[in-house]
């Protein structure tokens, strides 16, 4: 898999108006007042307490917009389950496919015999695909003979709060190995763009208690384990 992820756009300064979001709840001054006179000790304060006492609400005043690329529409029909969230994706309706691409699971690349086989598989539905194609028949019904795990590209567009939601569930070590790495690396750069507001983030393991029924037995240790893809042994 080469998942690739880059961080096409974030409200500015996204910590800060968090920040300022929050206190104008409890404060009479205006929101430009509140924002200029907070500092970065103050902001990172603020919005520590924010996430402890779960008024997520100021979270929404800051989107972030991702492109992902090299990921399946096997992954990319989980995610758009996340419905306060806005997509757009490769279309394979006006987007000829020219070249046999599919992603290919790590359990299928290790085992030669099976590796052969999703090969042959892939390439003989492309090419059927391009015969269908070259024969007049819309690429919007050609399509129907690819395979599920065909590569695909999406631009991703969440605020923070339904981020942290999107993070607590598809970090877990038992969601499906693809779109886990998605979110690993969509949250290495939402981290980078708004460190306080992602300081915290993650599955409930992290910090706390895993509130599935069936606990995948390897919590993460912190939230850098998370990032990194590290399992506690």
């Amino acid at each position: 898999m080469d998942c690739r992820v880059a961080l096409l756009a974030y409200t500015p300064e996204p910590d800060s108006v968090v920040a300022a979001a929050a206190r104008l709840c409890y404060s009479d001054e205006s929101v430009s007042v509140l924002k200029d006179g907070i500092s970065p000790e103050r902001t990172k304060s603020f919005i520590c307490n924010l996430l402890r006492s779960g008024h997520h609400s100021p979270l929404e005043h800051v989107s972030f917009s991702f492109a992902v690329d090299g990921i399946s529409r096997v992954t990319t029909h989980q995610i758009v389950r996340h419905r306060i969230a806005s997509y757009s994706q490769r279309s394979q309706r006006y987007v000829r496919m020219n070249e046999p691409a599919c992603i290919m699971p790590k359990s299928v690349a290790e085992n030669e015999t099976a590796r052969k086989l999703f090969s042959e598989t892939v390439k003989s539905c492309h090419d059927a695909y391009c015969v269908l194609v070259d024969a007049g028949i819309p690429k919007e019904d050609a399509r129907y003979i690819l395979p599920h795990g065909w590569e695909t590209s999406i631009v991703i567009t969440m605020n923070a709060r339904e981020l942290h939601h999107f993070f607590r569930l598809r970090l877990c070590r038992r969601t499906q190995w693809e779109i886990r790495e998605t979110a690993r690396c969509m949250a290495v750069e939402a981290r980078k763009a708004a460190p306080f507001i992602f300081e915290t983030l993650g599955p409930g393991c992290v910090g706390g208690v895993c509130p599935e029924l069936r606990p995948c037995g390897s919590p993460y240790a912190s939230v850098d384990d998370v990032l990194k893809g590290v399992a506690e042994s």
